[in-house]
This record gives C-alpha cells, sequence and structure tokens, in this order.
C-alpha cells in the first residue's frame, strides 16, 4: 500500500458559474477529481452532536463536498490528524485511499456529497481503527 498521508488530502477548488438567477457547479471526472466516479452518496439531517466516518478505504478514493451547510472533515494517517472545515459547495475535499476519516460539528440542514470511485464494497473499508494502523504497518 502507498504511504498516504494526510497531506495528500487536497482541497480543491470546484468551478463556480455565476448567474443572476443563481450559482452552478459542476463536477467532471477527469478534470476536477482524478478518479472514475462510481457512486454518489450523501449524509444528511445528521442529529446535532452526531459524527460520520469513523473509517478508512483500502482502495476507495473520494471527493467530499459540503453540499450545504458545513461541518469538519477530520482526516488521519495514523501519525498526523487534520482537521479541514467545508462549508461552501464550491470546495470539495480529495480523499485518497488508505485515510482514517470522521466527520463532525454538523450544522443545522447541512448535507455532506461524496463522489466515489468504486461502488460500496465492505471489504474495502477499515471499520476498526487499531486494524487500520496494523494494516498501515503503524
Amino acid at each position: 500500500m502507498k504511504s498516504t498521508t494526510v497531506y495528500d488530502c487536497n482541497l480543491i477548488s470546484l468551478p463556480k458559474n455565476h448567474y443572476t438567477k443563481g450559482n452552478i457547479t459542476a463536477i467532471n471526472e477527469g478534470d476536477e477529481i482524478p478518479f472514475s466516479i462510481e457512486r454518489v452518496y450523501y449524509l444528511y439531517d445528521v442529529p446535532a452532536g452526531e459524527s460520520r466516518g469513523g473509517h478508512g478505504h483500502k482502495e476507495l478514493q473520494q471527493l467530499i463536498v459540503a453540499a450545504s451547510g458545513s461541518f469538519d472533515l477530520i482526516v488521519n494517517d495514523g501519525r498526523i490528524k487534520r482537521t479541514i472545515h467545508l462549508a461552501r459547495p464550491n470546495m470539495g475535499v480529495y480523499m485518497p485511499a488508505g485515510i482514517w476519516r470522521e466527520i463532525d460539528n454538523f450544522s443545522s440542514g447541512s448535507i455532506c456529497l461524496v463522489l466515489a470511485s468504486k461502488t460500496y464494497g465492505e471489504e474495502d473499508y477499515f471499520r476498526d481503527y487499531n486494524e487500520y494502523l496494523k494494516y498501515k504497518g503503524l
């Protein structure tokens, strides 16, 4: 496994096309993100004080966007933890494989949009942090 670090989690500015009737942002695989999109999902109605994520992926890559509202994305490579606050729908975080992530501090009405490089597969997940560290050789 490539030695991925939290510094490989890049904040990406997505194109914002402004019109008098509102803005539009389009995300094209190969242009804004370095992977093909096989799955799109979103988290919403997250109760106050709850967090999501709490896992890592062996191969899956993602782009995480605050489509509405805001939240904190905590990325962790087993050595370093970094918090990225997302609050603009034209900004996203590229998540390479091999990073543990947690999402918390959801604002009321927030929507976390996720574009993923693979369809859901439980075998790709790290659900236990100690198993994740073992896999990373830490």
